[in-house]
């Protein structure tokens, strides 16, 4: 591509634009013949830096931050400076692409919980309905049935724009993408068009990232006032005050959806949940009724189930094929996720690693327990990620233990911290002395296993799908799921 093409008014350009430009980077030592170089002002490593590295290793032109670099007289290299530079590169990858979300029919899900599993949710659905589906999110990526490893849970710019270009290229019709809070803060879907835009809820997390909860929604609302088709759809959880606050001011086409409201669009009449599934009766705009069987258990999957009908609604698929696609789709990896081998109490591995995800999913746990098990324990095993935000550590360590009949409080990502510090912390919010403290993760997992009884229910939050345990800066093989069957075995032995 001429670089003129990516050009834009309000850039200020030295320099040859009719070069040829065959790649893109924001990473000075990934440079090939004929790259434009952007540097990034990142909150560890500034790419100004690294400008003189990139022009040696053959980059033929540089974007810079106008406030943050002058740049030398250099006729071999374009110099184009700009006022922000994460804001170049997602204009600039989109328009390398040929701004590949013109054609897709793109939604996009944001809120602090349930955008894994509804995203694979509406896949299931849109599946059913002979569509092919992309995937982007926390768990991996998806070309169709093709898997790729997720680093971030929405890449940066560059590769979510050369994503979205592969799928464009493989035939993919509809592309489910998880939209994180950082995501938008850094532009990284900037420049893509939305057809629909997913609100799920909004709780305390990222607050080491964003300065409080009303800059959290602020940098949430932006998918739904600015990325948002003119003519899109936004799909809105009114259970959740931000989602009423985003409602009101909101202009474009909404879906309501509720549990507690029958005014909504899409209300959840009935419930039941079961041992292996439950049972949701939802009526549909006051107008039909549809009657839902899922395996998957709980009531945030219920509030899941509820958002992805909302958004198969605005995508017009007939009612009989949401209705049996629900019946088919499994419960994503770490997702309230039942761990089975054989015993006689029930284990569950989810994700929940904020207050407000570990309320709701010890409240289901709960209501489920009353229904299946009334006799039964409940049994948490839980901890707190290090380097993130610490106020949410006492309020996690006190739901815990209000909530469960024994809590276990052990390691999570400890990162940089030190785990018995993270610990200590989670213990100032805690009055009840119905909890112990095992630092050591896999030791948790397994003194939580062999404590349980017939019909008790043992429950692992925070880590979910994670394959991982990040310790001093390094990531170490650990999977609750794995250690958790291998210790289900050893006690029928």
């Amino acid at each position: 591509m001429i670089l003129k093409e990516l050009l834009r008014n309000d850039f200020n350009v030295k320099g040859d634009t009719d070069r040829d430009i065959s790649y893109i980077s924001y990473n000075s030592k990934d440079i090939k013949a004929s790259t434009l170089f952007i540097a990034i002002s990142g909150h560890k490593v500034d790419g100004h830096l690294f400008i003189e590295e990139a022009i040696k290793n053959g980059a033929k032109a540089v974007v810079y931050e106008l406030d943050r670099f002058t740049p030398a007289d250099d006729a071999d290299t374009t110099w184009i400076g700009v006022n922000n530079s994460r804001d170049a590169l997602a204009w600039m990858s989109s328009r390398f692409f040929k701004n590949p979300s013109e054609r897709l029919k793109m939604i996009g899900i944001t809120g602090t919980n349930g955008k894994t599993t509804t995203s694979y949710l509406i896949r299931g659905i849109l599946k059913k309905y002979g569509k092919k589906t992309g995937v982007i999110g926390t768990i991996k990526y998806l070309i169709d049935d093709e898997e790729r490893a997720s680093i971030h849970t929405t890449p940066e710019a560059l590769q979510f724009q050369e994503l979205l270009s592969e799928m464009v290229n493989k035939g993919i019709e509809y592309v489910i993408s998880e939209v994180s809070s950082h995501a938008l803060a850094l532009k990284r879907v900037d420049y893509t068009r939305f057809d629909i835009a997913v609100f799920t809820n909004l709780s305390r997390d990222h607050l080491d990232f964003h300065k409080d909860m009303d800059d959290y929604f602020i940098t949430k609302k932006r998918l739904f006032t600015e990325l948002l088709k003119s003519d899109g759809i936004a799909i809105i959880n009114i259970d959740d005050v931000y989602g009423v606050k985003l409602a009101e001011q909101l202009k474009s086409r909404k879906i309501l959806y509720s549990i507690e409201n029958s005014d909504a669009d899409i209300y959840a009449k009935n419930y039941r949940l079961k041992f292996k599934e439950t049972e949701i009766d939802i009526v549909i705009e006051k107008k039909h009724e549809l009657s839902i069987k899922t395996s998957l258990l709980g009531i945030p999957n219920i509030y899941n189930v509820l958002s992805a009908t909302a958004t198969a609604i605005a995508l017009n698929i007939p009612l009989d094929i949401v209705q049996s696609a629900f019946s088919e789709i499994e419960t994503p990896a770490g997702r309230f996720e039942k761990v089975d081998e054989g015993q006689d109490f029930l284990v569950f591995v989810d994700y929940a690693h904020t207050p407000d995800a570990l309320e709701r999913l010890l409240t289901s746990i709960k209501r489920f327990k009353e229904q299946v098990s009334k006799d039964g324990r409940i049994i948490t095993v839980f901890g707190c990620g290090g380097n993130r935000d610490r106020g949410k550590r006492p309020v996690m360590g006190r739901i815990a233990t209000e909530l469960s009949d024994i809590a276990i409080i052990t390691s999570d990502n400890p990162r940089w911290e030190e785990p018995i510090e993270i610990i200590r912390e989670i213990e100032s919010g805690i009055s009840k002395d119905n909890y112990m403290i095992v630092p050591d993760r896999s030791m948790s997992l397994s003194i939580g296993t062999k404590m349980c009884r017939t019909g008790d229910i043992l429950v692992v939050a925070g880590k979910g799908h994670e394959d991982y345990q990040e310790i001093q800066g390094k990531r170490y093989p650990f999977s609750d799921r794995e250690v958790l069957k291998e210790t289900l075995k050893s006690l029928r032995r």
